[in-house]
């Protein structure tokens, strides 16, 4: 069979890697999207040296533009059109909404959620016609329950669900999948630096009484993509430790 390619946009970062190394894991061939050339090079580098050997691709997930010369180049280097496409890239931009500028909304907004549209439209052509594909959607579950503070995360993440189920009615038929993963609190890196007592009030909230792995993303990434996925479509995976139960 011939070798899937996958995209994970924000692949460098600490739930990007995890979702690369499980797709890897898969027998996939795994490009990585950045938007910071000299950390994606070290990131690369690192990767190689613990056995891993991944493609990055400089890509802004905010201009359609972007996103469609990076599918372009990805498909002259690797030889093939993208199977396996992770909308992963993502920021914050926090801030009580009685106080939130414009630029604070907007950013969010078309980082978080127009970027689904930049991203996935370039791919969805070359699926259609192969009659096989996966776009998997990394969301939030504050974009399930809402969060204090994150008016523009959560309306982002939260319209991350509706373009999931549209565009799986659109896709079923060809063998295209679409689906969801709501994270809760996962223990990347950058959360890890975070003041102790601080992680401690947020695991108090957590049913399980810790935080996530960000391997447990990534299998949970690699189940929905593996071949044997094909029966799940329209749905959102809730990996939050029990934080929000519906």
């Amino acid at each position: 069979m011939t070798q899937r390619i996958a995209l994970v946009t924000g692949g460098t970062g600490g739930i990007g890697s995890a979702i690369c190394e499980a797709l890897a894991g898969l027998g996939m061939k795994v490009v990585a999207g950045y938007s910071n050339e000299e950390k994606a090079k070290a990131w690369q580098q690192e990767q190689k040296d613990a056995g891993f050997d991944f493609e990055i691709q400089h890509v802004d997930v905010t201009s359609y533009e972007s996103c469609q010369q990076a599918v372009t180049e990805i498909k002259e280097k690797c030889g093939g059109s993208i199977d396996v496409l992770v909308n992963n890239a993502g920021i914050t931009r926090d801030g009580f909404f009685k106080k939130m500028g414009w630029d604070q909304w907007h950013a969010v907004l078309t980082t978080n959620l127009d970027s689904a549209f930049n991203m996935t439209r370039p791919v969805i052509e070359d699926m259609l016609e192969k009659k096989w594909g996966r776009i998997i959607n990394i969301s939030s579950v504050n974009g399930e329950k809402g969060q204090m503070g994150q008016a523009n995360y959560s309306a982002a993440k939260a319209g991350i669900h509706g373009f999931t189920k549209a565009l799986a009615q659109e896709g079923a038929r060809n063998g295209v999948t679409v689906n969801t993963i709501s994270p809760g609190y996962i223990l990347t890196p950058m959360v890890a630096k975070i003041d102790e007592a601080i992680q401690q009030k947020i695991v108090a909230q957590i049913p399980v009484g810790r935080m996530g792995q960000p391997s447990e993303i990534g299998r949970a990434v690699a189940f929905l993509a593996a071949e044997e996925g094909g029966y799940i479509t329209g749905s959102n995976l809730s990996i939050n430790g029990g934080q929000h139960m519906h």
